[in-house]
């Protein structure tokens, strides 16, 4: 058998599943673009309505490989974002401060799920996605937690919650920000180091200034850059605690954070066109999403009722608790 018969063999039971969730991106992709409205929301909807298609066997294989795999190439393609003289503009006080309003957050989730009686493998994942860069964060932090069956469900509610809140985080907060009066550089600060999701965080940072957008952007990647950071260490949390028992022994590195590195590190050394560097984080965005219409192909609507308000409550918490370490740092420390 030859190399392209292999490859044949293995790929065709993938097609259909994968045809489903790349249909579901593209149609979300359309309605985002139509109605200003967040693709990966879309996707997730119209993933969910869907649901009945994952019990098909034409379906099943492609739609997990794509919420596994496919999940995992695209979160390691975010690298090309990262340009490490540009984050170091915020300088080694802003750094710092990033830090510790991340692990402050991710603290503060810990804290609501024993409040709220949730697991640590959901307060890990809602900290996680608040503190970093919302739905990305929380796909990449869903595929190093260990499995169990509310992983997925748990996954898709918080890219769902994080998702509508950073849309409405990006009109209120350049008003609330405003009004307390920070300076234009102060507002594009809070602005990335609040909103959750890097669209909404260009989208509140240049309604204001283009000063404040290229704030917003470059303390958003600064965040963003520190996702490795924290799925190290919770990789070595895990293995230190034994919690990872229940899917076998826990990868020290997995691939698609070399990847990430990887290419974050090239950007950082060689001057990349900037063509190249759209096309990688749009291949990349595209596959995030088609990931997320797997996942949504995945769960059902009825599945997610029976979450609680308790699951909620905890990521608004977060969402605010963020929102109000970072404006006490900003006037404490009196930055920029």
């Amino acid at each position: 058998m030859t190399a392209m018969t292999r490859l044949y063999a293995w790929g065709t039971p993938l097609l259909p599943g994968m045809m489903l969730a790349a249909t579901v991106a593209a149609a979300s992709a359309f309605l985002g673009a139509h109605y200003g409205a967040p693709v990966m929301l879309f996707a997730l909807l119209l993933g969910m309505a869907f649901n009945f298609l994952h019990e098909d066997d034409p379906c099943r294989a492609g739609i997990d490989f794509t919420s596994q795999f496919i999940l995992r190439l695209g979160v390691g393609l975010l690298g090309i974002r990262i340009a490490f003289d540009d984050v170091a503009q915020i300088g080694l006080l802003g750094a710092g401060v990033l830090a510790g309003l991340i692990a402050l957050t991710i603290a503060t989730g810990f804290v609501a799920g024993a409040l709220f009686g949730r697991s640590w493998r959901f307060a890990l994942l809602t900290g996680g996605a608040v503190a970093i860069c919302g739905a990305s964060a929380a796909l990449a932090i869903a595929a190093i937690l260990p499995a169990n069956d509310q992983n997925e469900r748990n996954t898709l509610f918080t890219v769902i919650a994080v998702t509508a809140l950073s849309t409405i985080a990006m009109v209120v907060y350049p008003l609330v920000f405003q009004t307390v009066g920070f300076t234009d550089i102060q507002t594009g600060f809070l602005i990335g180091a609040t909103i959750h999701d890097v669209a909404q965080v260009v989208g509140a940072g240049f309604q204001i200034s283009d000063t404040a957008g290229e704030m917003a952007t470059i303390t958003k990647l600064f965040r963003v850059a520190m996702l490795p950071v924290v799925l190290l260490l919770i990789i070595l949390a895990l293995r230190t605690t034994a919690t990872g028992t229940g899917r076998g022994k826990i990868p020290t590195l997995p691939w698609f954070m070399f990847l990430f590195l990887s290419l974050a590190g090239l950007g950082s050394a060689v001057d990349l066109p900037q063509t190249l560097v759209m096309q990688v984080d749009a291949i990349s965005r595209g596959l995030l999403i088609m990931a997320i219409a797997a996942l949504g192909v995945k769960t059902s609507l009825k599945a997610l009722t029976t979450l609680g308000s308790g699951h909620l409550a905890m990521v608004v918490v977060e969402t605010l608790a963020l929102l109000g370490f970072a404006m006490m740092a900003m006037v404490w420390l009196d930055l920029l």
